[in-house]
């Protein structure tokens, strides 16, 4: 199968460029950040119409609550990239492409009423009162509305919402990496983003991975929550970090920092009728703890 893979360079797109070699895939990467680099933007508008079976669509500005809070010009990048996607694919004519859109496209109501989010929890438009988490966000939820525009111009096209990915290479500005830090460096106090009551549903980048390639081989147009619908509080997460490098520091909480919403936990009956996460969050804490 002939795959490309946007944002190739970058933590989950390159894991899903060496997830799709490895199985024998013949993998195009596009990534502004790789050898020989070539925006997704520029790459989308060339006149070449070379054919795809897979087009898995992962490029973005990305670099956790920093960018979902930041710089409107980077979400009007991120709504550019995936305009000029969705183009190029009505052009080209791939098997199928896969749109990464987020969990930050879920209502904000609904994150702070304390219930796992399903799919169906996202209509369009909006409904009033069911914005999404800020403008990243609604860039999203407006990539999905470019998704099922082009499903119904009769492209095959899945759309995924990871949660809190976490794995090998992911940046500092995400959770489990910078607690991982701060415990390396033994921090006492170890400082958290917000009050540390906010939870996250945690799942590792191989999951991620396995979960497209099963959508991608089964025909799954989705939406689906890629999750483990295991809830798991920040300063629970800080403990068990600190625990599996064996020591105890006292937390400094920082509520002038970006914090999110309260709750982001993924319904996963969706999910579980094709594939089930298999990475425990805690087996890989103490995995990466005792390789130090």
């Amino acid at each position: 199968m002939k795959v490309l893979v946007t944002g190739s360079s970058g933590f989950i797109g390159g894991h899903l460029a060496r997830s799709f070699t490895q199985a024998g895939h013949d993998v195009t990467g596009i990534d502004i950040r790789a050898r020989y680099p070539e925006d997704a933007r520029d790459f989308f508008r060339d006149d070449c119409c070379a054919h795809f079976d897979l087009a898995v669509h992962a490029a973005a500005v990305v670099g956790g609550r920093r960018v979902v809070i930041g710089s409107p010009l980077d979400h009007a990048q991120n709504l550019e990239i995936d305009a000029a996607l969705f183009a190029w694919a009505r052009r080209t004519r791939p098997g199928r492409v896969v749109y990464f859109s987020s969990s930050c496209a879920y209502p904000v109501r609904l994150a702070k009423a304390g219930r796992d989010l399903r799919e169906d929890d996202i209509t369009w438009p909006p409904a009033p009162g069911m914005m999404p988490d800020e403008l990243y966000g609604w860039t999203k939820l407006t990539g999905e509305f470019l998704a099922n525009t082009a499903r119904h111009d009769g492209l095959s096209v899945s759309i995924v919402r990871p949660f809190s990915v976490y794995g090998p290479g992911m940046a500092e500005g995400f959770a489990v990496r910078g607690f991982a830090r701060q415990a390396q460096q033994r921090a006492d106090p170890f400082e958290i983003w917000g009050d540390a009551t906010q939870v996250r549903d945690f799942i590792h980048v191989t999951d991620v991975c396995g979960a497209v390639a099963a959508m991608a081989e089964q025909g799954i147009d989705g939406p689906v929550n890629l999750g483990t619908g295991i809830g798991t509080s920040l300063l629970d997460l800080a403990g068990m970090i600190a625990t599996a490098h064996g020591y105890s520091p006292q937390v400094k909480v920082n509520t002038g920092l970006p914090a999110g919403v309260p709750r982001l936990v993924a319904d996963t009956t969706r999910l579980h009728r094709f594939y089930v996460p298999a990475v425990r969050l805690d087996d890989y804490i103490a995995a990466e703890a005792s390789r130090l």
